[in-house]
């Protein structure tokens, strides 16, 4: 009887081959013949010949094994992306006869992108052409370091061949040392602003191609190619920034009214719309502990007793119109 045929990656292990890999593991090695129906693990070095006995199979250690795996994904990564730089020498000249009028199809005008190797496939491709500008707005306090660290290259490439990027955040962003550490290593073009409060993440490139979110969870996302949507998605970044507050290269410092920081009066403002602690956390990029804080603050300053009383005497005080 012959074994199905594997055709699975180390990734996804058959059910065969992960209990066979856990018994090697935990008895020291197991017999050539019991290997047949999971011939992955020898075909992906989980299992190796033992010397002394060829009738049995040792486990490769599972460090030794993960390592030998990632740098194999990393290879192929490097041959993609040699592969990638040929291809776009062989068809440089190309594109350009591509451009006669009616040769090719149009490139549609919205493209939705299904999945995040895809989203991340697409804003690689975008990001490659870029001669010019990247404009781009990041909400949230903070991004994680592998996200950061992922866009580095692709950002970098961009500014080395002379484009320029601007970057709108939160204000909360200011005081987080892996945002800044990020600026801190792109060398070129770079400027960088905060505002309270951000549209949802959006894209822009050569003000030719921008990307928005299309579902909560990022897992879709619109590639929007039409003239007319991505002018507005460019003024309506343009007049964001014009109302930002520098923060890269040279920051602005936060500017305090009557004891009163720009912060605390962007929370008084939501207060008074009647959102609770959560929702005022989620619009300024904040956690709750930290707008409990300012509350509290705007408390003490106000004399207030309550929450409810708070809301009126920030009414009364003319804050908000100040801000």
């Amino acid at each position: 009887m012959t074994a199905e045929p594997h055709t699975h990656g180390v990734e996804e292990l058959c059910e065969a081959g992960n209990r066979l890999y856990a018994r090697a593991l935990h008895e020291g090695r197991v017999p050539v013949r019991d290997s047949v129906p999971a011939p992955c693990l020898v075909d992906n070095g989980l299992l190796h010949a033992d010397l002394k006995d060829p009738q049995w199979l040792r486990p490769t250690p599972p460090a030794v094994a993960l390592h030998h795996l990632l740098r194999t994904i990393e290879d192929d990564i490097a041959r993609q992306r040699r592969r990638e730089e040929r291809l776009t020498e062989t068809f440089q000249p190309l594109l350009a006869l591509s451009s006669r009028p009616g040769l090719l199809p149009e490139t549609p005008a919205i493209t939705v992108l299904r999945g995040l190797e895809r989203i991340d496939s697409a804003i690689e491709q975008a990001a490659f052409e870029v001669t010019d500008e990247m404009l781009t707005v990041q909400p949230g306090g903070k991004r994680p370091a592998p996200v950061l660290a992922t866009a580095l290259p692709r950002e970098q490439k961009m500014l080395s061949r002379g484009g320029r990027m601007r970057t709108l955040y939160q204000h909360t962003s200011r005081h987080s040392p892996t945002v800044l550490a990020h600026f801190e290593e792109l060398r070129g073009d770079v400027e960088v602003r905060t505002l309270n409060e951000v549209t949802e993440r959006l894209l822009i490139f050569d003000r030719r191609i921008a990307f928005i979110p299309a579902s909560s969870d990022n897992s879709v996302a619109l590639e929007v190619r039409h003239p007319a949507l991505v002018n507005f998605f460019v003024t309506t970044f343009e007049r964001l920034w014009h109302m930002a507050t520098p923060m890269w290269p040279r920051a602005a410092q936060e500017t305090s009214t009557d004891g009163i920081t720009t912060r605390q009066r962007a929370i008084a403002g939501l207060l008074v719309e009647g959102l609770t602690d959560e929702k005022i956390a989620v619009r300024l990029g904040m956690n709750v502990r930290t707008v409990r804080v300012h509350i509290a603050k705007l408390a003490t300053i106000l004399g207030s007793g309550s929450r409810a009383q708070l809301g009126y005497l920030i009414g009364q005080s003319g804050m908000l119109e100040r801000g």
